[in-house]
């Protein structure tokens, strides 16, 4: 069985207009819900064995902060192809990338991991469909399982949604 989660980058800051999209950083807020999410995925035992980041620096600052809840051994992989990316750029390179691994965490941005996400699932909780498509927020994190046993053999509405998190629920679960 494999083991997606799709998470969209924290809340950037729109502060500096001169600033190019893909230089924009977290905003203070999406530094602390990047940390929450770190720590939902290690109390809830979610360890990805390979992570997929843009190379934009808000998915940077995002898994910088998610880094220190994950174990040692988890591979990470930056890819300037998740910048400006389709769903099916996206799908493409966890196929690509995700080799032997069985859990792989996406970091990216939206409409993309939104379209990743529901492009996948076809199978779950349909409320959890009906939320993503109607918001998939900063910070949102999606986990998709798969009984296929390859990256390479996953297909379109064939993955199961197990859960969903935004934001709002991922500060109720941690306590703040």
């Amino acid at each position: 069985m494999l083991h997606l989660m799709l998470v969209r980058h924290a809340k950037s800051d729109w502060g500096d207009e001169g600033v190019h999209d893909h230089d924009r950083a977290l905003n203070t807020s999406g530094w602390k819900a990047a940390a929450k999410l770190g720590a939902h995925i290690h109390e809830h035992h979610l360890h990805p064995k390979l992570i997929l980041c843009s190379t934009a620096l808000r998915t940077r600052q995002t898994l910088m902060e998610i880094m220190p809840y994950l174990r040692c051994d988890t591979r990470i992989q930056l890819l300037r192809d998740l910048y400006n990316s389709s769903e099916g750029d996206y799908i493409d390179a966890i196929r690509a990338y995700g080799g032997g691994f069985d859990t792989v965490l996406v970091i990216g941005h939206n409409t993309a991991i939104q379209d990743t996400a529901l492009e996948l699932a076809g199978k779950g909780n349909p409320e959890y469909i009906a939320q993503i498509q109607s918001k998939y927020p900063t910070g949102t994190l999606t986990a998709i399982d798969f009984e296929e046993h390859r990256w390479s053999e996953i297909e379109r509405q064939k993955g199961t949604i197990v859960s969903y998190y935004q934001p709002r629920h991922l500060q109720a679960v941690s306590g703040s």
